[in-house]
């Protein structure tokens, strides 16, 4: 079987969990901050500790003011507190001094691959934290590569099994048309959460089984 077209699998998708337009979520930094919050916890956990550390502190200078320990409190229910207040303060500091208003709105009149290049000089931003800021505030043609998104693509066969998560961002950026990048990107991990799961994938009624190269993997 050969292997399906980005834009069939969008498609098939979208007439599965329904189609999805862009909306910005928050303004860059809060962007930011809020992608650093969701490393390895869930949703709800990342929002609740974004609200919480707004509640606590109101704006990102009073957040840099901030001891770290507060930060760390102030953002406890998102796990690896300690961790994540680090790694905030230190990308808070940093973007200070290149941007003393702490916008960063400038980035989209760069390309992607420059406004990425210059997130991930900020410390503890990586390819991921780059592309969903870019993605989701600024509506760039970034396509960020979770564990949902790098499990379904691969198995589909869009991206190499042994392709590393970073090259991941580049060719599934190269692959997908920029008007499709956002529904691609949350429909993909909708699809990984609800149906192609990592342990059990639910493949007899997959929207993608006809075209999938690893249904027969799967079912025996």
């Amino acid at each position: 079987m050969k292997k399906p077209t980005i834009n069939e699998v969008i498609n098939l998708l979208a007439s599965a969990y329904g189609d999805r337009k862009w909306k910005r979520r928050l303004d860059p930094v809060g962007e930011l901050v809020q992608t650093i919050l969701s490393q390895n916890t869930s949703d709800t956990n990342s929002h609740r500790a974004y609200t919480s550390l707004m509640e606590t502190f109101g704006n990102w200078d009073r957040t840099i003011k901030a001891d770290t320990k507060e930060v760390a409190d102030a953002i406890r229910s998102g796990g690896l507190a300690e961790v994540k207040a680090k790694y905030i303060k230190n990308a808070l500091q940093a973007l200070k001094k290149e941007t003393s208003d702490l916008d960063l709105s400038f980035l989209r009149y760069m390309t992607v691959e420059d406004a990425r290049k210059w997130l991930i000089k900020l410390p503890g931003v990586g390819m991921k934290t780059a592309s969903c800021v870019l993605l989701f505030s600024l509506g760039m043609p970034a396509f960020p590569v979770d564990t949902h998104v790098y499990r379904v693509a691969g198995r589909l066969g869009l991206i190499g099994r042994k392709i590393s998560a970073d090259a991941a961002h580049l060719e599934m950026e190269r692959m997908t048309p920029a008007d499709d990048t956002y529904r691609g990107h949350v429909l993909l991990i909708e699809h990984g959460r609800k149906t192609c799961k990592a342990q059990r994938p639910l493949c007899l009624p997959c929207v993608l089984a006809k075209i999938c190269p690893s249904y027969k993997v799967f079912v025996k």
